[in-house]
């Protein structure tokens, strides 16, 4: 070797690591500018940013290998040449938990996560975000942002394959983290998917409207038998005593209505634990039969229960498990009383008793059920006719509260019907454990 070339391969040694020092740099800058776009936006909590950044800074103090020969030594990307992924923010981008992407200020794509991908399919790297997203909103976002370099937030809604809505946050990173010095600069969009939050708020708008509704109607009720009373019927006792009669009907209706919004919060509240008390469903079964003989007999409906001879006993809550019985059998002598007849079932199936189902069948033999019907049968405040439902005391929460306590129980509910052919409600509940009955007296 050449006395130039060993006097010029230590000037070139320390040229290389010159480079490397502004490249570790430059990493390190946008790491910090990047992980405090994610604080800033709450989608990383300050103790994980820390942590995320001393990992990156430990990695970049790494010591190098052997340097490699002059011929070898990579060259940086000139300051004009197009933005290219960082592997960093490739890292960070795709450990966040929400959809998240990176653009530059002319809207290209620079990184994006899998949840991005998620909502647009379509997003490829070096190419316009505009062309996977088709969201003007975002678009207009991300123009507004690279020109006043401020931050952005806009919600917006997608119909198609179904109704999902978000919140997308844009949020400028400054130009000098850029590596290379770069004058671009990024924009760091990120999204929050509200559908739950907004189907929450449907679903409570729509059952307070519901609730206030059925509310109103028994209260307009008792509202003008009163005025009639202190009125035109003040010295009427044949009216006196019917219109009593009417509104001790429709305040025993207002009675069951909050009754079963109060039962079906609870079990709400409790969805999440399950029942560890053991209970036998046939004793349940055979007691609501009883109590419902007098509604029976009244409606001159025979109530035939064939039950094996052994227990059934499950992991439940005992007065939740008959008030879901209470109200299948119920209904079957209220709705279809035409048939005269209903029939309780109770099998074990599956096997043993440690892994085996309870079953319990409750069907009618009335004018039965449409198709059309079965699906939301168990809806609060759905009827199939809402006159007679209300003229037979239902408040329409009745099939609700049977789904959502049968869910406490990791129990299931299937009904089968058709018109002219009666209905059956079937009651499936996991049977308790060996060592749960070993232990009963």
């Amino acid at each position: 070797m050449s006395a130039n070339a060993k006097r010029g391969q230590p000037e070139r040694d320390a040229g290389f690591v010159r480079e490397r020092l502004s490249a570790m740099r430059s990493v390190l800058i946008a790491a910090a500018v990047v992980l405090l776009a994610f604080v800033i936006l709450g989608a990383l909590p300050l103790s994980y940013a820390l942590f995320a950044f001393t990992v990156v800074a430990a990695a970049a103090l790494i010591r190098p290998g052997p340097l490699p020969p002059a011929r070898e030594i990579p060259q940086l990307a000139a300051p004009d040449a197009p933005l290219q992924a960082i592997p960093l923010l490739d890292a960070v981008i795709s450990g966040l938990p929400d959809p998240a992407i990176v653009v530059d200020r002319d809207g290209r794509v620079i990184a994006f996560n899998a949840g991005a991908a998620t909502i647009a399919p379509a997003l490829r790297r070096n190419e316009p975000a505009s062309l996977a997203l088709r969201v003007p909103e975002v678009v207009d976002a991300i123009r507004r942002a690279a020109a006043d370099g401020g931050p952005q937030h806009v919600e917006f809604a997608e119909r198609v394959p179904v109704d999902r809505w978000y919140a997308a946050h844009v949020v400028p990173i400054d130009a000098g983290a850029v590596p290379h010095g770069s004058a671009a600069g990024y924009i760091l969009l990120s999204f929050d998917d509200l559908t739950p939050l907004r189907r929450v708020e449907e679903m409570r708008a729509d059952f307070v409207a519901n609730a206030s509704h059925e509310l109103r109607t028994p209260l307009a009720s008792l509202s003008g038998f009163i005025e009639t009373l202190q009125g035109p019927a003040r010295d009427d006792p044949a009216a006196r005593q019917r219109f009593l009669a009417i509104m001790k009907t429709q305040a025993a209706r207002m009675a069951r209505l909050i009754d079963d919004l109060l039962s079906l919060s609870r079990v709400e509240l409790n969805a999440h634990v399950q029942p560890q008390t053991r209970v036998d469903l046939v004793s349940i079964v055979r007691q609501v039969a009883d109590a419902l003989q007098m509604l029976a007999r009244d409606r001159s409906v025979t109530i035939a229960i064939a039950a094996p001879q052994e227990p059934l006993v499950v992991l439940g809550d005992r007065d939740e498990l008959t008030r879901v019985f209470e109200n299948l059998v119920e209904n079957a002598l209220k709705y279809g009383a035409s048939g005269q007849r209903v029939d309780l079932t109770l099998t074990r199936v599956g096997g043993t008793a440690a892994s085996g189902e309870a079953v319990v069948a409750v069907r009618d033999y009335g004018p039965g059920i449409a198709a059309e019907h079965l699906p939301r049968l168990t809806e609060r405040f759905y009827r199939i006719d809402v006159g007679h439902s209300r003229a037979e005391g239902g408040t329409g929460l009745g099939l609700a509260l049977v789904k959502h306590i049968l869910s406490r129980h990791r129990g299931r509910l299937a009904i089968e019907s058709s018109l002219g052919s009666g209905a059956v409600f079937t009651v499936r509940l996991p049977l308790a454990p060996a060592r749960a009955m070993a232990g009963k007296t």
